[in-house]
């Protein structure tokens, strides 16, 4: 919401904008029966197809004690192989710290430090990775999946009455919000309860799509606390808002107004909580609440409330805004599908709908391409049938088939499946022998022991359609390969992975590092961060991130910093500058350089990084340790003064001295004639003393 522009609108405009949201949600519905397709690949991911009558009496005797009773088996096939997929893009993308990294020119090296720290606390305080998570997860069982990248504030309510004499109260002497905690939110979105324009292709919807929105459930204190926080809500809409009524529930799970909305799909059978909260204890009259005063504001225990993203033409609302006439990006939130209580332009640089859509399996076929998950439930269905052939072969060795007489045996007898069971015969069968009541028949198993070796073959297959092996999955395959062979096969079983992680970069990345960059720069303001990664306190400079900005570029596991750098070679012409006489060192300053390679590992060098001073101080020094050994060598007994480090601006102990030298240019002293018998004359401590200090003797130590 920063840097938004809240408007409050007519109420002709209000209506147009509630029934634009109804005909978004609809015609979504009305094109794609999507909430059966997402329960019908939820249940084969959970293994809960199967809702036969023999399995339930099955299973409901191995709840009550009964072991002998054989469940209908469902082999694992479709979740594995969304797990697996899920693993390794997660591996890719998400274990970073930050997500991404940043790199640029070694001058902007300091900016890209206060970029880093940005992401790693918006990284943590955002929870990106578990949202990540479930939309690698959305996309893998079908084929879409949804994300929401925006900048966000966390601001207190407005306190109406200020303490007295507090310097921050307003006007009206009420206390104005205080901002918590601003930054990049990463929000995956329910498919269950999101819509979206469909007329366009799923990974163009930011750019071309017209809309999208989601419905989420708000108890009461969750909708005030929401009313609290938006900067300009529709004030006159807020009690509305709060009377208006969900409705009345209806078969399937929505609500007699008209519009199908929130949606909790029953999937689990065994949950520990499977209840609709819709059809929960009515705390307002419960706690008597709604026995209140005429005039009061009247709540309810639950709404709906639906956020929208729209790229209209103002005008078409008869919306008084600038441009009116141009297509523009807008926010709105209606409570209940009949209030509006919210209306923002969305003022991004990016000028994108900030909801990226992932599609995994992208061949182009848009919504009728089917996703791993959906690939995978043939094989799983027929897997599970071959098992389950073996499983009624049990029950056919167990339970017994034969042909028997109902005149002389009961049916209720005979169908007792008790192994110590008598059976008794009627009156009509005394004096009969008793094959003439009945008769088995010869049981032959011919089938089971083949129905698991081809149920091997059937997840053999399902694995070729996804590109998977058995140890991508976590399981132990027996074989006598070498390293290197076993290494090679993982490598061409990833190659599927490693499309799949270019689509994701290219559809939702790319485009997310993008809007992370730009509500960076447009919305950070200055701050003090910790940095966990650089290990120390960043001070974020909003005017150099600017300044900064177009000289970025923001890497994640598919494109990690060693690419976008060539970090090898560079590691390579690092130690051949630092390497002793090399030609090549001799062309460039190596500590720098040094710092900048490890600046893109998060690794700040530049705080030990030795001034100038300190430089030129320990160059005298050293040179003047060699001078004074020579003439030692020789005999003398007069040394030049030693350098201190006042005469070169440099005080020990002091980080980024950078103070002037009192002499910036040392006078280069000789020595003199070491022997003045004729001896080799030793011309010795060149840039020994500064300028200023008495020469050395010439006189110094004839022998």
């Amino acid at each position: 919401m920063a840097g938004a522009t809240a408007l409050i609108i007519p109420k002709k405009s209000q209506d147009a904008i509630v029934e634009f949201g109804r005909v978004c949600y609809n015609q979504l519905n009305s094109q794609w029966n999507i909430r059966n397709n997402l329960e019908n690949v939820d249940r084969a991911y959970m293994r809960e197809q199967d809702w036969t009558k023999t399995n339930w009496r099955a299973k409901l005797a191995n709840r009550y004690g009964d072991p002998t009773k054989y469940q209908n088996v469902v082999v694992p096939v479709v979740l594995p192989a969304v797990e697996a997929a899920v693993t390794y893009q997660a591996s890719v993308f998400l274990t970073g710290q930050p997500m991404f990294g940043w790199v640029g020119a070694p001058q902007d090296e300091s900016a890209a430090l206060m970029y880093q720290a940005i992401m790693e606390e918006n990284q943590t305080r955002g929870g990106w990775v578990q949202e990540l998570m479930m939309f690698f997860r959305d996309g893998f069982k079908y084929n879409h999946s949804l994300i929401e990248t925006v900048w966000d504030r966390k601001v207190t309510a407005a306190i109406e009455t200020a303490p007295i004499g507090d310097d921050r109260a307003g006007p009206n002497g009420s206390m104005p919000k205080q901002v918590i905690w601003e930054g990049n939110c990463v929000k995956r979105w329910d498919p269950y309860n999101s819509f979206w324009d469909t007329r366009v292709l799923p990974t163009e919807l930011p750019e071309k799509g017209e809309f999208a929105g989601k419905t989420e459930l708000y108890t009461r204190i969750a909708l005030k606390k929401l009313f609290a926080e938006l900067p300009d809500k529709m004030i006159s809409n807020i009690e509305a808002a709060f009377a208006s009524g969900l409705g009345s529930p209806t078969v399937g799970g929505g609500w007699a107004d008209g519009i199908n909305s929130y949606y909790i799909p029953i999937l689990n059978p065994d949950a520990s909580i499977v209840r609709d909260p819709r059809s929960g204890p009515d705390w307002m009259a419960w706690a008597g609440l709604m026995d209140r005063p005429n005039g009061e504001m009247v709540y309810r225990n639950l709404y709906e409330v639906t956020t929208i993203y729209a790229r209209i033409i103002p005008q078409d609302f008869l919306l008084r805004v600038p441009a009116a006439n141009t297509p523009q990006v807008w926010k709105f939130i209606i409570v209940n599908h009949q209030v509006l209580v919210y209306a923002e332009r969305q003022t991004n640089a990016h000028n994108l709908i900030p909801v990226l859509m992932g599609v995994p399996n992208n061949d182009g076929l848009g919504y009728q391409t089917k996703s791993l998950a959906t690939n995978s439930v043939p094989f799983q269905q027929v897997a599970s049938a071959l098992v389950n052939s073996a499983m009624a072969a049990k029950r056919r060795a167990i339970g017994d088939r034969g042909i028997y007489n109902p005149l002389l045996i009961s049916a209720e007898h005979i169908n007792n499946d008790s192994p110590v069971a008598k059976i008794p015969l009627r009156p009509g069968a005394y004096g009969k022998a008793p094959n003439e009541a009945y008769y088995p028949i010869p049981f032959r198993d011919d089938q089971s022991a083949s129905a698991f070796s081809e149920m091997g073959q059937m997840v053999s297959m399902a694995n070729t359609v996804n590109g998977q092996n058995a140890a991508k999955q976590g399981q132990f395959t027996k074989g006598n390969r070498t390293q290197a062979e076993y290494e090679n096969i993982m490598a061409n079983a990833n190659g599927r992975d490693q499309i799949t992680s270019m689509q994701y970069e290219a559809q939702v990345f790319t485009p997310m590092k993008n809007i992370l960059k730009i509500n960076t720069m447009q919305y950070q303001a200055g701050i003090s961060l910790y940095s966990p990664a650089q290990e120390r306190v960043v001070k974020v400079d909003p005017v150099a991130l600017r300044k900064s900005f177009v000289a970025f570029r923001i890497s994640d596991g598919l494109t990690p910093t060693d690419k976008l750098i060539s970090a090898d070679d560079f590691q390579a012409a690092v130690q051949a500058m630092a390497t002793p006489g090399s030609p090549v060192g001799a062309g460039y300053n190596v500590s720098p350089v040094f710092s900048y390679l490890m600046k893109t590992r998060n690794v700040d060098l530049t705080p030990f990084e030795k001034s100038p001073q300190q430089v030129s101080f320990e160059q005298a020094t050293e040179a003047w340790q060699e001078t004074v050994q020579q003439i030692a060598k020789v005999g003398g007994t007069k040394f030049p003064p030693q350098p201190t480090p006042q005469q070169y601006g440099y005080t020990p102990g002091v980080t980024g001295n950078n103070a002037p030298p009192q002499q910036t240019n040392p006078v280069s002293t000789a020595v003199g004639n070491a022997n003045s018998g004729g001896g080799n004359p030793a011309t010795l401590g060149a840039n020994v003393v500064p300028a200023g200090s008495a020469p050395a003797s010439s006189e110094s130590g004839a022998t």
